[in-house]
């Protein structure tokens, strides 16, 4: 499986003491797992294959913020960066109303294949950023950026344009709601459409576990679903959570 980098490393400014992380960022399935997991185009472009718009969204951030990204180079239907290694939906078999047919025999041997392959580099390249940070005498802050379906199958719709998703630590999660909340046009979801509170997933992991500030961003997908999306969205939120983490360089305006 070593055809297939298991991460997307995009340094920053000396400095900028944030880290950006991507756990959704591609739709790729690697040529070592058939480059495909039997699944029709139109789902693997779908939020369930991916988060649509993150990468393009964290990238333009993480150059007007000067901040490291760290992003995932496999889809999260081949193992998914923001579960813990025990959780029962780390390989979906079925997932918003498609089932995924390259995952059906899936067996523990082979979730262990892409444990080592995939899922554990990414978060060693995550650890070891933080770490380099801390030796340097920075207090580092992490955000994760993710993006949303406005309506899964048979649900109501999610009226949310963004949201702020956090546990117990609210460091930059309630200034960062409270400022998102001051823009009148925004819908702001807090701990929406669904909870931080996942333990196990990447910001509990290198957040909560470290005592590391953190918090996890997520947009509407059909907002960044193209790249003037994906740049609007960026010079939008680049001041706002500069002036959250207390980013002193503040933004490099593109």
């Amino acid at each position: 499986m070593a055809d297939h980098p298991a991460f997307e490393l995009v340094p920053g400014r000396p400095g900028v003491p944030l880290l950006l992380v991507c756990d959704h960022a591609s739709n790729a399935v690697p040529a070592a797992l058939g480059g495909t997991l039997g699944l029709p185009r139109e789902d693997m472009e779908r939020h369930i294959a991916f988060d649509v718009g993150a990468r393009g969204l964290t990238l333009e951030l993480a150059e007007l913020l000067g901040a490291t990204a760290i992003l995932s180079t496999t889809s999260r239907l081949v193992i998914d960066p923001n579960r813990g290694e025990d959780d029962p939906t780390l390989v979906m078999k079925l997932y918003d109303g498609s089932i995924i047919p390259g995952n059906r025999a899936v067996d523990e041997a082979e979730v262990a294949r892409r444990l080592a392959a995939y899922h554990r580099p990414y978060h060693d390249a995550i650890t070891a950023h933080l770490d380099a940070m801390i030796a340097r005498g920075e207090a580092p802050q992490i955000l994760s950026i993710h993006s949303y379906t406005p309506q899964l199958r048979g649900r109501a719709p999610r009226p949310w344009h963004v949201g702020v998703l956090w546990d117990e630590d609210a460091r930059i999660a309630r200034p960062l709601i409270d400022r998102l909340m001051r823009e009148p046009d925004l819908c702001v979801g807090d701990n929406e459409p669904y909870s931080g509170q996942l333990r196990g997933d990447c910001m509990f992991t290198h957040g909560t576990q470290r005592g590391i500030a953190h918090a996890l961003i997520e947009l509407r997908n059909d907002l960044i679903s193209d790249a003037a999306g994906e740049t609007a969205w960026a010079r939008r939120l680049a001041p706002i959570l500069a002036e959250t983490c207390g980013l002193t360089e503040g933004v490099t305006h593109g």
